[in-house]
């Protein structure tokens, strides 16, 4: 670790001696340069503090040596509380020196769908629908509707928005899986509580290097739009569905009244669902996981629960259960998305 970093401050501080100079500004590669300085500064900065607690700690200790009674006792209590910041320390740099994902920086594409559970499922993927938006409105991250496929009690068959903003994937993509709703339906006359599944998936924006579409491969179909008890229906022909063949993905948008709005939110939508598509092949088991979180719906597999008599949500994978049903519901999803974030970093730093 320490030969790393070592060779992380040589480079930081290179490129700190290319960027102070005047002419700076005129290499091509500035902008790239600025960017990867802002890297690794974080890291440096982290280092230069683990030194100087460590050099506190030894001088704390060599002091208690030469001293007696009880300012020894002091010093050694001093020492030793330094030496826990240190390993606290050490573990946040090597959580810093894993490697980045990728695609953390990037906007993504939020689905959601209703699963098993009929109109209770499709009421509860709009709360989800809601949820998502109130938690990109606190981060003031966009919201490009490119399909609402609503139901006649108000629910959503289907949700595809565009979440735009940086490290909108990185916040997001713990989402991605199945979740289970417990509660008593309105419509629900004995007071039961019903069980009923929606599965939302997260997937990076892609880039156009990433993804190229040839033309041959796809097919542009146009309709009118549609929508619940005969809502948002347009006269012309204004809906976008593309059907990608080697895949077989295909991407509806139908929220816009502009055919060319429409078939522009529908490649970028193409585009995401490609890249991650692609990326999981090339990438094997590892991605393979991480796609495997959708699943199909089906009642019996979860990532995480909200039980509405008890106020309680628990996420499964991690066993945490947090009781704000109304704040969380309402986007109030950081305390649940950053133990979710630091146990993943804990799982990746117990493989390397």
């Amino acid at each position: 670790m320490l030969k790393r970093i070592e060779e992380i401050v040589k480079r930081y501080e290179a490129l700190t001696q290319t960027l102070s100079s005047p002419e700076a500004y005129r290499d091509p590669d500035f902008a790239a340069l600025s960017k990867e300085r802002a890297e690794l500064e974080e890291i440096v900065e982290a280092y230069r503090d683990f030194e100087r607690t460590n050099a506190d700690m030894g001088a704390a200790f060599a002091e208690a040596e030469r001293e007696t009674g009880e300012m020894r006792d002091l010093l050694l209590e001093e020492g030793y509380a330094l030496k826990e910041t240190l390993k606290e320390k050490e573990h946040a740099l090597k959580a810093l020196l894993l490697p980045k994902d990728r695609d953390d920086e990037r906007s993504c594409t939020l689905e959601i769908r209703a699963g098993a559970g009929g109109e209770e499922a499709a009421l509860f993927a709009y709360e989800l629908y809601r949820m998502y938006m109130g938690y990109c409105e606190k981060h003031r991250f966009g919201w490009e509707v490119v399909n609402l496929s609503e139901t006649e009690l108000g629910g959503v068959k289907e949700a595809i928005v565009l979440v735009g903003g940086k490290e909108a994937y990185r916040r997001l993509k713990y989402e991605s899986g199945v979740h289970r709703v417990q509660r008593v339906p309105e419509t629900e006359s004995q007071g039961r509580i019903h069980t009923s599944t929606c599965t939302v998936a997260v997937l990076p924006e892609a880039e156009e290097v990433d993804v190229q579409i040839d033309e041959k491969d796809i097919r542009i179909d146009l309709f009118r739009s549609s929508g619940a008890g005969g809502q948002k229906v347009n006269k012309t022909e204004t809906a976008i569905r593309i059907t990608h063949f080697p895949t077989g993905i295909v991407v509806t948008c139908q929220d816009e009244r502009s055919q060319l709005k429409n078939k522009e939110k529908a490649y970028r939508v193409l585009k995401s669902r490609l890249y991650d598509y692609y990326r999981s092949r090339a990438e094997g088991a590892e991605a393979e996981n991480r796609r495997s979180l959708v699943g199909t719906g089906d009642r019996s597999e979860r990532i995480r629960t909200y039980n509405f008599p008890q106020s309680r949500i628990t996420d499964h994978r991690i066993g945490l259960s947090v009781f704000n049903m109304e704040s969380f519901l309402a986007g109030d999803l950081d305390e649940m998305i950053d133990a979710l974030a630091r146990a993943d970093v804990e799982r990746r730093l117990a493989s390397e």
